[in-house]
């Protein structure tokens, strides 16, 4: 067999091996996803259970292995998918490829900083991919009508968060010359954390105005911030609106990033710009 023929052979191999991975439309591929979603929930379980005392004494042995035997599958499985994946930086630097990558690296640097081992909890995230295995391409199409909303409206987002911590900073000194250290507002940025905690009706009530002019500023805070509330809901609903009339993304996965929601007559990926 010669390089030609060996190549070729290596090729398609990948491209089997990509189908099962990352495609759902086979029986194969069906088969891995399910599989897949099974083990992270139970390796996400076996990590919740580790953090229980009692458990962990009893059963440490036991939920190590387990721990082990899910590193070193995800840590393979990551492996493959860079290896058929034809853009290995672009998946990598992807959200799922980020996720798959901290499905397993803090086992590893948990050998040096052991409490790092619970960020694997993060697993969890992979099960994202249930949206997929099972045809749910309303919710994928949903999904990503709520990302370009928010995408969308993200200046006016930021000139409204902007104006709230201008409005919180003001509200805070104000209270803090009302009430004074003498009422529990020692500071400035105390006053501005008791402006947060209020304006946005959390209420802690660890610090609360004493005088009667302090009560009336927090009344005016209280009532302002059932009005903040609806306007970036507002912002997000009108962008939602607008996205509604496009045709939503298929499921399809790209050969080369691995990427989906194109859309349904795309025949390159709009991400990395290679052929569907």
């Amino acid at each position: 067999m010669d390089k030609t023929e060996r190549n070729s052979v290596w090729s398609s191999r990948r491209k089997a091996l990509f189908e099962v991975i990352f495609e759902t439309d086979t029986p194969a591929g069906r088969t891995f996803d399910i599989c897949l979603i099974v083990a992270i929930v139970i390796s996400v379980l076996v990590v919740m259970l580790d953090s229980v005392s009692t458990v962990r004494t009893r059963f440490g042995g036991a939920l190590n292995a387990l721990e082990w035997f899910f590193t070193i599958v995800f840590t393979i499985e990551y492996g493959l998918r860079l290896w058929c994946v034809g853009n290995r930086r672009r998946y990598a630097a992807s959200f799922f490829g980020v996720v798959d990558l901290l499905a397993f690296a803090p086992t590893w640097l948990g050998l040096l900083v052991p409490p790092v081992r619970y960020v694997l909890i993060i697993r969890l995230l992979r099960v994202l991919r249930i949206f997929r295995v099972f045809k749910l391409a309303q919710c994928l199409g949903e999904a990503q009508a709520l990302m370009r909303a928010l995408a969308a409206g993200r200046q006016r987002i930021f000139v409204f968060l902007f104006a709230v911590l201008t409005l919180v900073v003001i509200i805070g000194a104000t209270m803090y010359l009302i009430e004074g250290p003498d009422n529990g507002f020692t500071s400035i940025p105390t006053g501005v954390y008791w402006a947060i905690v209020t304006l946005t009706t959390v209420g802690y009530g660890d610090i609360s105005p004493q005088t009667p002019f302090g009560q009336f500023l927090a009344s005016l805070v209280m009532i302002l911030g059932y009005a903040i509330i609806a306007v970036p809901t507002g912002i997000v609903t009108v962008e939602l609106a607008r996205s509604d009339k496009k045709t939503p993304p298929t499921s399809r996965a790209c050969r080369h990033c691995g990427r989906r929601a194109h859309d349904a007559d795309a025949a390159f990926c709009k991400y990395c710009g290679g052929r569907l």
